[in-house]
């Protein structure tokens, strides 16, 4: 059964979220990415913590929420330790200031909770405090990436629905591919979301990237027809991927000069070169309005 024309509480939240993150202070746009997939270990965090820091390493202003509220991942990869996280803002201890953790080269981070039941799905009031907090802080930055949780909650499409574009991380294994697609289709049917961006991770070539974004283009055609799917990239095998990790530091500033970095260096100059591509309401049909009708 679908209810249009009615917008609740969360579609409200999205709204506001979207048009409080749109313009920064000096009227410049402020581009806020969503990055998910659909599944764990694709290395969904592992492309935001890089990609970040390369956008920091092109001058720009960088700020990583880690979206995964319940669960914390994203300062564990930077060899951050924050000693307040998300969980102290939503029982009004702190403020999002006062728990933003910096990271390499200026990079700052909100840290998640660590193991927050209670958190995994936010309520309408959580929401309400998390955008009055993020619209005194998008001022003061170029970009605000979303490193959202794994799989289809409504965390994750609250995120990705919030977001000017959502950036979806698949691996050559089928299972990404089949829930990168259950992503995208919860996200068009429930929220009218209709545009996203591929990047296929630790390929042995682009050949093969592309290949895995021809076949899932070709399903997203077939069964999603309003959908677009974007080819934004792709990112090399590396094993120095592995090490970093171990060593809790990112790729791009260990091994500057390996495949892996180079991949993330040009994901970051596209992301720079689609930084104005941020749609004014009517711009397209599922705009803010529509993100959050029920279905």
């Amino acid at each position: 059964m679908v209810f249009t024309g009615v917008i609740g509480k969360a579609g409200r939240q999205a709204d506001t979220l979207r048009r409080v993150m749109g313009k920064r202070q000096n009227n410049m746009p402020s581009k806020v990415l969503a990055v998910s997939s659909g599944k764990g270990g694709v290395g969904k965090t592992n492309v935001v913590a890089n990609l970040a820091l390369a956008l920091t390493r092109k001058g720009n202003r960088v700020l990583i929420f880690d979206a995964d509220i319940g669960l914390n991942n994203i300062d564990i990869l930077l060899g951050l330790a924050p000693r307040y996280h998300i969980g102290h803002v939503f029982n009004g201890e702190k403020t999002l200031e006062e728990i933003l953790v910096e990271g390499p080269r200026g990079l700052k981070v909100l840290p998640a909770s660590n193991g927050w039941q209670e958190l995994t799905t936010l309520d309408n009031e959580k929401k309400m405090i998390l955008l009055e907090d993020l619209d005194r802080l998008m001022g003061d930055y170029d970009f605000l990436i979303f490193d959202t949780g794994a799989g289809i909650s409504s965390n994750v499409t609250y995120f990705c629905s919030a977001a000017h574009e959502t950036l979806l991380v698949a691996t050559p294994e089928p299972t990404s591919h089949t829930d990168v697609y259950a992503l995208i289709k919860v996200l068009f049917q429930k929220h009218n979301q209709k545009k996203f961006q591929l990047i296929i991770n630790s390929v042995k070539s682009e050949r093969e990237a592309l290949e895995i974004y021809r076949r899932l283009t070709d399903v997203v055609d077939r069964f999603l027809s309003h959908v677009s799917l974007e080819y934004f990239g792709y990112i090399l095998y590396d094993e120095n991927v592995t090490r970093s990790v171990r060593q809790q530091k990112p790729v791009v500033d260990l091994y500057p000069h390996s495949p892996v970095s180079q991949c993330i260096l040009r994901l970051s100059e596209k992301v720079i070169e689609t930084r104005n591509r941020i749609p004014e309401e009517g711009d397209r049909p599922f705009y803010w309005k529509n993100i959050f009708e029920v279905r």
